[in-house]
């Protein structure tokens, strides 16, 4: 199991994949992403590899 040192921040988040904080948050908000936990001061923890999966789901197929 990873360590929680291998999630990361929401704005962590947003950096990676090079977007803005209020996009990763408008995200989550549609449903689109999930975190893998939220802390109990309802911080979200998020892992790339699978919020880069999450979002394929939503990405338009281009022909």
């Amino acid at each position: 199991m990873a360590g929680k040192s291998d999630y990361l921040t929401t704005p962590q988040l947003a950096a990676a994949l090079g977007l803005s904080l209020r996009s990763v948050q408008r995200y989550h908000q549609d449903g689109k992403i999930q975190p893998e936990y939220t802390t109990p001061g309802g911080q979200h923890r998020w892992n790339l590899e699978n919020v880069l999966a999450q979002l394929r789901e939503f990405r338009p197929n281009a022909d």
